[in-house]
């Protein structure tokens, strides 16, 4: 059993707490840590009464930094919410002020396990964290693609009347604008998608996988039921020690970033980068997603 410190108890990381709970992930302990400690201490006393229908039995406080020591997983979602507007790149220098005051705190600290991001703009918070802790690669994880891969199943399958757990196709790059569909790699059974979709269809998937965020905060607000079970499966990819391949956001030295690619996750984090085979206009999307993702990270205010 583990332990687990959610740093912002905002949407995204009451969604994360609370898939936590009631997906009865293996953990013994829960930790919520949030500038405004009232709300925290409210939020883990409701979790508490929902933890009631989980066999596990689950310590569930509001804490502070000193209880980082012990932690399994730090999930930091704390930070500035995407706006309607906005895009994820607009909030960098918002929430590098954020970061750098919360990993300033938890590098006080005894924490030797493992980061775990979901702020936006995702892939370059991700490489702040590695920055500003000293951690070695391997134990800084964003989110990455994981819920676009998600979004991209659930439209194949959609599309293609097909049960998206049958469907092994990945968004990789940037958790942005700039991500984009390997479809030379999108398998469904045992055959290629592009033998059941054609080009105007992949056209519609992609532009549908890159705007879905935009419409959800249109209409809502935010996103964070889907971005929370996400984290929920990649807790339980690493808790589990499964060697799970997942889209996170993982270290890639030959560029010194972040961005998503299928990657093998274990209790040490990131296993294995899966790099895979790109055609030339593949290669190219993953070269243009790679420049935004520097050109980001340039406008830094370090």
């Amino acid at each position: 059993m583990s332990k687990i410190v959610i740093v912002g108890c905002g949407n995204v990381g009451m969604s994360y707490a609370y898939s936590l709970v009631v997906t009865k992930c293996k953990i013994s302990e829960l930790v919520l840590i949030d500038i405004n400690k009232v709300k925290a201490e409210g939020e883990a006393l409701d979790l508490l009464h929902a933890s009631t229908y989980n066999s596990n039995r689950i310590s569930i406080k509001a804490g502070d930094y000193s209880d980082c020591d012990d932690a399994d997983i730090i999930c930091i979602c704390a930070g500035r919410n995407q706006e309607i507007g906005e895009t994820r790149r607009d909030l960098i220098n918002k929430n590098y002020e954020v970061f750098k005051s919360i990993i300033t705190e938890i590098n006080k600290t005894k924490f030797n396990g493992i980061y775990l991001i979901a702020t936006n703009p995702l892939d370059v918070m991700t490489y702040i964290t590695y920055k500003l802790s000293n951690f070695p690669a391997h134990k800084v994880i964003g989110s990455g693609t994981v819920l676009d891969s998600a979004r991209l199943r659930g439209l194949i399958g959609a599309e293609l009347e097909v049960n998206p757990q049958n469907i092994h196709a990945y968004v990789i790059g940037e958790h942005g604008d700039s991500e984009f569909i390997p479809w030379s790699n999108a398998i469904i059974g045992l055959n290629k998608a592009k033998l059941y979709l054609d080009d105007d269809q992949c056209s519609r998937i992609l532009y549908n996988v890159r705007t879905s965020a935009y419409d959800i905060i249109n209409k809502k607000g935010n996103t964070c039921y889907g971005i929370g079970v996400c984290l929920t499966d990649i807790t339980n990819a690493i808790l589990g020690d499964s060697n799970k391949i997942m889209t996170v956001s993982a270290y890639n030295k030959e560029h010194d970033i972040f961005f998503g690619m299928p990657t093998i996750l274990n209790k040490d984090g990131v296993k294995k980068t899966l790099f895979l085979e790109l055609n030339q206009q593949e290669k190219d999307f993953l070269s243009q997603s790679i420049e935004c993702i520097k050109n980001t990270i340039s406008q830094i205010k370090w």
